[in-house]
C-alpha cells in the first residue's frame, strides 16, 4: 500500500467524523423515516462477537470464522501497542503472528466471560496476558506449532506505524487510537463500495468531503454542478450519506460489543479517544 499526503491527514477527518456522530444522527431528510418510526432495530442481533463468545455452545467452524474476521479487520491496533511498548518492528510481527495462532485455537475464547462484552478490552488483555507468558520472543512464530495463522503485511504495518506522528501516548492509549481509526476505515470502505455495487462511485467521490459539515472545500452548488445536479438535490444526498453512515458505524460497533446496550457507550468513549487527539 502507498502512503500519500492525503492517507497522512486521514485520522484528522475521521476523528472529526467519529466526534461529531451525534450530530450525523439527528440529521433529518424528508424522504428516510427515522428507526423509530419504522421500528426497525438499528444492528443485528446476532454479531461476530456474540457468536465468538457463544463459541463453546455453537457452531465452532462459525465462530472460528467470526473470530478470524475480527481479528483481521482489528490486528494492527496490537501492532501498534506492541511498537509503542518498545518491541522492535521483528519481534512485534512475530509476537502478533504468534497471539493470533494461539488465539484462533480459542484456548482463550473457552474462558472469557460474557460481561467482558468488548472484544476491543478482550484483545488487548488477551495480548497483555500472552506476551507475559512468552519466554522466548524469538521464536514466536514457532509457537504457532504449525497451526492456523492470519497472513498479516507486515512491510505495510510497519510502514504505517512510522508515519505515526510523534506524540506521548502511551501504548493502551495508542491501540484505542487505533481501534477507533479503524472502525472508521471499515465504514468508509463499506459505504463506498455500496456506492460502487450501485454504480454511483462518482457521486460518492463528490459528497465525500461533505460527510462532516463544513470540511469540503467546494460549495454545495459547486459540487453539485461538477456532476449536473441541483444543489437542493446534492444535499439531500448528502444528508442520506450521513444517515448511511452513522447506521453502518453502529453495525460496525455492535461486531465488537456483546450487545445492543453497549453501542452507545463504546461511540461515546471512542469519540472521546479520538477527541483527546485534538487537544
Amino acid at each position: 500500500m502507498q502512503y500519500s499526503e492525503e492517507t497522512s491527514k486521514a485520522a484528522d477527518l475521521y476523528s472529526k467524523i467519529l466526534i461529531t456522530i451525534d450530530t450525523l444522527q439527528i440529521v433529518s431528510s424528508s424522504d428516510q423515516p427515522s428507526v423509530e418510526q419504522n421500528n426497525e432495530p438499528r444492528v443485528f442481533n446476532t454479531t461476530h462477537w456474540s457468536v465468538v463468545l457463544s463459541a463453546q455452545n455453537s457452531n465452532p467452524t462459525q465462530a472460528e470464522a467470526a473470530l478470524e474476521l475480527l481479528c483481521r479487520t482489528y490486528w494492527y491496533p496490537l501492532y501498534a501497542y506492541l511498537r509503542r511498548s518498545g518491541y522492535g518492528e521483528h519481534d512485534a510481527q512475530d509476537l502478533t503472528q504468534g497471539f493470533f495462532a494461539h488465539l484462533l485455537q480459542r484456548r482463550a475464547i473457552n474462558t472469557v466471560a460474557r460481561e467482558r462484552g468488548k472484544f476491543r478490552s478482550f484483545l488487548l488483555a488477551c495480548m497483555k496476558f500472552y506476551v507475559a507468558n512468552q519466554r522466548d520472543r524469538a521464536s514466536a512464530l514457532k509457537r504457532g506449532g504449525g497451526h492456523k495463522i492470519l497472513s498479516l503485511d507486515a512491510e505495510d504495518a510497519e510502514e504505517r506505524y512510522r508515519l505515526e506522528p510523534p506524540d506521548n501516548r502511551t501504548p493502551e492509549k495508542l491501540f484505542e487510537y487505533k481501534w477507533a481509526i479503524t472502525l472508521l476505515n471499515q465504514v468508509l470502505v463499506t459505504l463506498e463500495q455500496e456506492f460502487n455495487n450501485s454504480g454511483q462511485a462518482v457521486l460518492f467521490r463528490q459528497m465525500k468531503p461533505f460527510l462532516v459539515e463544513g470540511t469540503g472545500s467546494q460549495t454545495y452548488l459547486d459540487a453539485a454542478r461538477d456532476i449536473q445536479m441541483s444543489e437542493e438535490a446534492f444535499k439531500k444526498a448528502v444528508q442520506r450519506l450521513r444517515h448511511r453512515y452513522s447506521d453502518l458505524f453502529r453495525e460496525q460497533i455492535a461486531q465488537t460489543v456483546d450487545g445492543s446496550h453497549q453501542i452507545e457507550d463504546e461511540l461515546r468513549y471512542l469519540a472521546q479517544v479520538l477527541n483527546s487527539n485534538q487537544n
